[in-house]
């Protein structure tokens, strides 16, 4: 009788805090365009001061897609495929059309232990190769596990650089430990040294570089152009994705807390919530599965600006979330059943380019 108790409570506390399932209605305002045609996965993608675009397939290639072609840029490093590990995401140094750095994540097995880890490189590009390649960061040691790889890429206002890296399958060990590399997001300088005032650079034996820790694979970062606070979603297990709002030193709580349950069915936590750790500010139950993640700023679409879009892998759709006071009141689905919906970006010409697997990167369009 207790037990069943409990999954009651469970039940009531999932349907009163998550956003209710029926908030979520379709549009029919939008149309698309498909702008790069004949993508497997397209985790990641840029775009170049003249509006062409780098584009990362999982599968271990980078593209330079322009004027129609697509072009592939040779010299990588040598890439794990395993899972959901390889090519990840991929973003340009703020200043860039200075420096030409360019900085991407990938699965790597070089170090120790057997299977592999996420990397976090930086290049330059010249007659279509990689140049000037730098290894920043290397989480160690590496796991056979397929899961939970991260990663995302973002610059703050200070030019910092953040990147994430799920806790590659090893829950119990790796989130919870500073010590450990893996469920965690990490602020570096742009060449790869440690900022003097990261929050743990002064603790015993911790890893230097973690930002923020307690988290389960976040495979969505941006910056919000309005407050310059990071937000950053992740992975759930069965339930309980959320979005966060990223704070240096804070503990984020997987897996002591969550609102997910294991994947058989089972409880993971008791605990929904705890002193000293943060809680989300949304969580979705049952899980979409979301990767990519956008602010947009743009004027193309109505009633859009402010609103963040998320892309959901389970259902196949891109989530846009009205915000009101770092809360999301609404929800609206766009381009549904198109395939998954991997990445999410707002263009410089304002307008949102979107990377759908066995797609491609469609544009959307307002509908007049």
């Amino acid at each position: 009788m207790t037990h069943i108790k409990h999954l009651i409570s469970i039940v009531l506390l999932f349907h009163f805090t998550a956003c209710a399932q029926e908030k979520k209605y379709n549009s029919q305002k939008y149309a698309h365009e498909i702008v790069v045609s004949d993508l497997k996965n397209p985790w990641g993608f840029v775009f170049l001061p003249d509006q062409s675009m780098l584009i990362t397939e999982k599968s271990g290639e980078l593209i330079h897609f322009k004027n129609g072609k697509k072009i592939k840029i040779s010299g990588l490093p040598a890439i794990t495929q395993l899972g959901q590990g390889g090519l990840l995401d991929i973003a340009l140094h703020p200043n860039y059309k200075d420096n030409g750095w360019v900085y991407f994540t990938y699965a790597s097995s070089d170090g120790k232990g057997s299977g592999a880890n996420t990397a976090l490189m930086r290049a330059k590009i010249s007659n279509n190769t990689l140049t000037n390649k730098e290894l920043l960061y290397k989480a160690t040691p590496n796991f056979s596990s397929s899961d939970h790889f991260g990663s995302r890429i973002i610059f703050d206002e200070n030019d910092f650089l953040f990147f994430s890296i799920g806790e590659r399958g090893q829950r119990d060990d790796n989130p919870q430990d500073i010590t450990r590399d893996g469920g965690k997001i990490y602020r570096l300088n742009d060449d790869g040294s440690i900022p003097k005032d990261n929050p743990f650079v002064n603790s015993p034996n911790a890893k230097k570089a973690i930002y923020s820790y307690g988290h389960r694979n976040p495979q969505g970062m941006i910056l919000n152009p309005e407050t310059n606070e990071i937000w950053a979603h992740e992975h759930g297990p069965k339930g309980g994705d959320e979005i966060n709002i990223i704070s240096a030193g804070k503990n984020y709580g997987w897996p002591v807390v969550t609102y997910g349950i294991n994947y058989w069915g089972t409880s993971i936590s008791d605990l929904t919530e705890k002193k000293g750790m943060e809680s989300p500010i949304h969580h979705w139950t049952p899980s979409i599965a979301p990767s990519g993640m956008c602010f947009v700023t743009s004027d193309k679409y109505a009633n859009w600006k402010g609103n963040v879009l998320v892309g959901s892998l389970k259902f196949q759709y891109l989530n846009r979330c009205v915000i009101e006071n770092n809360k999301i009141i609404k929800e609206e689905r766009i381009l549904e059943d198109l395939g998954r919906v991997r990445s999410v970006v707002q263009g410089p010409d304002d307008y949102i380019y979107v990377g759908i697997e066995n797609l491609g990167i469609v544009k959307i369009i307002p509908k007049n």
